[in-house]
């Protein structure tokens, strides 16, 4: 058995027949169909129009609230030649905001800057500082973009000093609006805007067309990674920015993004909605986390190609320089989880000089690894005060959850599933415990588990290149337009392997039904080691064409597995290997008292062992642990039946480690056995006890082999041992020395030895799958 790390939620399938009817009508497979109509589009018509965005997308940007006051006083500003400041925000679709605003007055010619607030100094949104600043400068006009609809103080004190402030934003709009001279918000209550999922480019896009009077094709490059970046809703207008931002992006001109293009590996050519969130955005972010983001912002308007070369390897270093606080700050979150108590529901830690601007990715890989809620706080010492971010599932409404802990803050704002606050340092622990007791009840005490949504179940046979290509038209993918997750299930994972520098990464063939698909799991390397040979497995992820040396192949990028049969994995060896020391959830069964001895202290915390010296006490091996480890190998076969009997549902290691070696030692030949009692017959009392060895070498024996002849001989009645001395006996009685039980127990043990360290692996698994369902 594998147990899946998310839960699997298989979304409302449509009816076969709609599928089967709008296939044939498409000329497209039913897999492509049902994922049409699992997005509501069930004509080709609105199949057509979904696959093939064009500028019939563009809402009329004056149907936003205040477009026309707005832009009104921008060009009196322009046309009086006031100076106009925009006033960003650090993060990625903060400065393409600033950028497309910056960009479009310039080429209309205004007098123009811009201020990206600092993350550290002045937080998030309008500051009344930062504000007074700007205006004692000589700025005479803010424009606000990806910020300022909660931004009443400093908005307020700007119109005290004579400066009209023009907010655009598209963030959550609060009870009361700020006394701006214009609010453009998709979303403002008096406002008719047909979309508004509008990311902060995406509002700034449509500023700059009402500037302009046409669309600015040339900024939807930027507005494009706004829209990416930010995390908003991939459909309606958002699609169309997106989809021809992307083309834009391929063949952009903008000096500033090839050259981080080039710093980021990526190829133009083949960029797409991945480049954006995984490479473009992330450095963009990075420099707003580290520090000041206005480097970004002047990146993206340089047209000084040795300013551009600079600038992005600035960006790239701060990229880098992020990942490495992640990577240390998310060793020590580990480490520490590791110490608390496995009943704990939502992780909230505070430390100091833990980077304030990293702990909200820190906290999504916790999430990610746990699947609990978390909360990360980086300490300050001089104020007393903790401050971060945190990160939850789906089941578990973290705003709610910490808002019932307000009292406890000194700052907090977020949503469903992400949060950021402030509080004193002592009020940390008693959050904890109450989100903890929060979390106990509405969730029944049982785990939470990050839910994972499957779209459609699939067989291996139905992927090909041509399936793929055609799913992909369904692109690019992201929020409200999710790349398509398929379940294949019960296929064999043929010659599974961790890859990847540190063997994170598992790397298999799928195969059933006589087809095979390739598959790659990143960060999934941990379960080759409980996999067997051709285990029958089910995965989730998502299908791709794996390009690599000219060639192109179907894979599928596996996100979660799970095995409903249990797992046989082979473990045996001359060595016990030191890695089944690291199993958290199993039975260690041993069958040799002194090897268990000095062994049981490696068993780790939340595993068990057990001793097993007879079927009696096989059978009480009952467990509800997942995994049985057979650490060495017993003297006969039944000890293994009666472990197995009834624990049908659990994995098994299979070490057998066996110091004897009977199967190769085999048994004694009659000449062996006339020698040693030539010897004997000829000597009298015999030092076993303290010179069997030289007795052995002499007899040219080794150690086991002569013990074994004496206990044969000893049981036989042919000599005496008193106190370890040893004699013969004078006339015994004729005995069959194949009879005794020493001899007999030696061909059980070779029996043993040869089943269980000696067939093939595939053979021991079927034997102990065999067992495991057979009574004793």
């Amino acid at each position: 058995m594998i147990k899946s790390h998310k839960k699997w939620t298989k979304l409302g399938q449509p009816d076969s027949k709609e599928v089967a009817a709008l296939s044939k009508a498409t000329g497209s497979s039913e897999l492509f169909s049902a994922l049409c109509l699992q997005r509501g589009l069930d004509t080709e018509e609105q199949i057509r129009h979904f696959l093939q965005p064009d500028e019939t997308w563009f809402h009329d940007p004056y149907l936003l609230h205040d477009m026309d006051k707005g832009i009104e006083r921008i060009t009196e500003a322009i046309t009086n030649g006031e100076k106009i400041t925009i006033y960003g925000d650090y993060d990625a679709d903060g400065v393409t905001s600033a950028s497309i605003l910056v960009e479009s007055l310039e080429t209309i010619g205004s007098d123009v800057d811009y201020y990206i607030p600092n993350r550290f100094v002045e937080g998030y949104g309008p500051n009344t500082e930062a504000f007074e600043k700007i205006i004692s400068a000589g700025t005479n006009l803010i424009v606000t973009c990806d910020n300022g609809v909660a931004g009443h103080d400093a908005v307020q004190r700007a119109k005290e000093l004579g400066v009209d402030v023009i907010v655009t934003d598209h963030h959550e709009i609060p009870e009361s609006l700020p006394t701006a001279y214009a609010v453009i918000h998709p979303r403002h209550p008096k406002g008719a805007y047909p979309f508004g999922d509008l990311s902060g480019a995406g509002v700034a896009f449509k500023v700059a067309t009402a500037l302009l009077g046409e669309i600015p094709w040339e900024m939807l490059d930027l507005a494009a990674i706004g829209t990416v970046a930010d995390l908003v809703s991939l459909m309606d207008e958002n699609r169309a920015i997106v989809k021809l931002g992307l083309m834009a992006l391929r063949t952009t001109q903008r000096i500033g993004l090839i050259e981080l293009y080039k710093k980021a590996g990526i190829q133009a050519s083949e960029l797409d909605e991945t480049s954006i969130g995984f490479a473009i955005g992330p450095r963009l972010n990075a420099i707003g986390r580290m520090g000041d983001a206005s480097p970004a912002v002047r990146l993206m308007l340089s047209i000084d190609p040795d300013e551009s070369a600079q600038l992005a390897g600035l960006l790239n270093d701060k990229n880098e320089e992020r990942k490495q606080l992640v990577s240390t700050i998310a060793e020590e979150v580990f480490a520490e989880i590791s110490r608390t108590s496995d009943d704990t529901y939502v992780h909230v830690l505070a430390k100091e000089g833990w980077h304030e601007g990293v702990l909200g990715i820190v906290a999504s890989r916790v999430v990610n690894k746990t699947g609990k809620p978390t909360i990360l706080l980086s300490v300050n010492p001089e104020t007393g005060i903790a401050k971060g971010s945190g990160r939850s599932v789906e089941s578990f409404h973290l705003y709610e959850a910490v808002d019932r802990s307000r009292e406890l803050t000194t700052a907090f704002g977020g949503h469903h599933m992400a949060a950021g606050l402030s509080m004193p340092v002592e009020n940390v622990s008693q959050l904890r415990e109450e989100l903890n007791i929060y979390a106990e009840k509405i969730n029944g005490g049982e785990p939470f588990q990050e839910e994972l949504a499957v779209h459609v179940e699939c067989e291996v046979k139905d992927v090909s290149i041509q399936s793929l290509e055609e799913l992909s038209q369904l692109a690019p993918f992201g929020t409200g337009n999710p790349a398509p997750v398929f379940l294949v299930r019960d296929a064999q994972a043929v010659q599974a392997r961790k890859i990847g520098a540190d063997s994170t990464h598992l790397k298999c063939t799928l195969e059933k039904e006589q087809s095979a698909l390739d598959g790659i799991g990143f960060g999934l390397g941990k379960y080759v080691d409980e996999l067997g040979p051709n285990a029958t497995i089910s995965v989730v992820g998502e299908l791709e064409i794996n390009e690599w040396n000219g060639n192109r192949k179907p894979q599928m990028r596996i996100v979660d597995l799970r095995s409903d049969v249990p797992q046989f994995i082979d473990k045996r060896g001359k060595q016990l290997p030191a890695d089944i020391w690291g199993l958290s959830d199993a039975l260690y069964v041993f069958f040799n008292e002194r090897l268990l001895k000095s062994s049981a202290n490696k068993v780790p915390n939340g595993s068990e062992y057990a001793y097993v010296d007879s079927v009696e006490t096989g059978m009480k091996c009952q467990t509800t642990k997942s995994t049985i480890v057979f650490i060495d190998c017993p003297d006969n076969l039944e000890l293994i039946k009666a472990v197995l009997n009834g624990n049908g549902t659990v994995n098994v290691y299979a070490c057998f480690h066996s110091n004897e070696e009977a199967f190769t030692k085999g048994i004694p030949n009659r000449k062996m056995f006339a020698e040693v009692y030539k010897y004997i017959a000829t000597h009298q009392d015999i030092d076993v006890k303290n010179k069997a060895d030289l007795l052995a070498k002499h007899l040219k024996l080794d150690r086991s082999t002569l013990d074994f002849i004496l206990l044969v001989f000893f049981e036989a009645g042919f000599v005496t041992i008193d106190n370890g001395v040893l004699n013969k006996v004078d006339n015994p009685d004729k005995s069959d020395l194949t009879q005794t039980n020493t001899y007999r127990q030696r061909l059980k043990r070779m029996q043993t030895e040869e089943t269980l360290l000696y067939s093939s692996f595939n053979e021991l698994a079927e034997m102990l799958n065999q067992w495991m369902m057979v009574a004793v």
